[in-house]
């Protein structure tokens, strides 16, 4: 079995990689990234040499459709899980076609190479295909002091960022209540861990924190996230694309709701205990203004996919964060490279001959 995997080099995509080549030693994964600015190739580094045997990495930009169909053509592909995306808030801001152009129009050049290969002439479908979405619970917009999103929540997207992958979940699901196409929707909260590109929140922290940088907090940082380890995301993603019902979303939880300040601190705490530094503290913390449209709380309902699939985060958040925090200061040069823009580099040295 072949699954194309869309975004391979970014944070969930290339952990995902290494989850799913050690879970299911039988398969491979034809990984593509177009190797945008948080696209970085060093992530995958680490594979073993089995596991490279059984990863086939193609460049390309999924917004292509000559490149897609040209891949399509190229290998027999069983399946896509979609994690191709632009994912910060703070760029869509400044930049909202980008988002629209990668998120919505990608989806659709996915759907469309897919529909193509996999639709049969009596308008059927070729047994064991399915084209997963991996979203975001900020589609839904924001809460009030109490409740959860649960898969039944009206979309409410208040970024350019949330507004392009709700689009991309209407445009999926219309494959699939048009076609028939055999899709499934996730739906996370917060993904923390390691290889993460340090413009997001937890890596930020550290890396400011190390260099006694002030850490810029959004108004009073008590803007409440539901924090999920990316390896129990990544287990999700596997259960759903296996045992998912045809055409269900689910919506993936940590079950940890922290104010972002709390989290922060939490952080700061960890590297002055790790380092031994006492210059890292929350005197670095500097708040600013904050952001246009900034969603005040998320929180997941995931019992859905608790009771049909029976999955439950495992990663309890005082060990997920102890060991995220020890990841990024044992892999210092991976942060490095990613901050002088030396990662960009790794493809040429790597791929460039292909």
């Amino acid at each position: 079995m072949k699954i194309l995997v869309t975004g391979v080099t970014g944070f969930i995509g290339s952990n995902f990689v290494y989850y799913y080549l050690s879970r299911h030693p039988e398969r491979t994964i034809i990984g593509i990234d177009n190797l945008s600015y948080a696209g970085n190739l060093e992530n995958l580094s680490l594979l073993s040499t089995d596991q490279k045997a059984r990863f086939l990495f193609e460049k390309a930009d999924i917004t292509d459709p000559v490149r897609i169909e040209k891949i399509f053509s190229k290998y027999p592909v069983d399946g896509i899980i979609n994690f191709a995306a632009e994912t910060h808030v703070d760029r869509s801001i400044h930049d909202p076609l980008v988002f629209l152009k990668t998120n919505i129009l990608g989806t659709h050049v996915l759907l469309e190479a897919a529909k193509n290969s996999w639709h049969t002439k009596d308008r059927g479908w070729k047994d064991g295909k399915k084209f997963l979405q991996v979203s975001t619970d900020e589609v839904y917009g924001a809460l009030g002091p109490t409740g959860y999103f649960t898969e039944q929540t009206p979309l409410d997207p208040h970024s350019p960022y949330s507004a392009s992958k709700a689009s991309a979940d209407l445009v999926v699901k219309a494959y699939h209540d048009t076609y028939g196409m055999p899709v499934n929707i996730t739906r996370c909260s917060n993904n923390y861990g390691p290889w993460q590109f340090p413009e997001k929140l937890i890596p930020l922290v550290i890396n400011n924190a190390l260099s006694h940088k002030h850490i810029p907090v959004y108004g009073d940082g008590r803007q409440i996230r539901d924090w999920l380890h990316v390896e129990d995301h990544c287990r999700a993603i596997d259960l759903v694309y296996e045992k998912g019902r045809n055409g269900d979303i689910y919506n993936v939880g940590g079950n940890n709701e922290q104010e972002n300040i709390a989290i922060i601190r939490k952080i700061l705490a960890l590297l002055q205990e790790m380092t031994g530094d006492p210059r890292i503290n929350d005197t670095l913390i500097s708040h600013v203004a904050d952001r246009p449209g900034h969603d005040r709380k998320y929180a997941i309902d995931a019992s859905k996919i608790k009771r049909d699939l029976r999955w439950d985060p495992g990663v309890p958040f005082d060990e997920g964060i102890a060991r995220t925090v020890r990841w990024y200061l044992d892999n210092r040069d991976w942060m490095s490279h990613v901050i002088s823009g030396d990662y960009t580099k790794f493809y040429d040295k790597n791929y460039g001959d292909r």
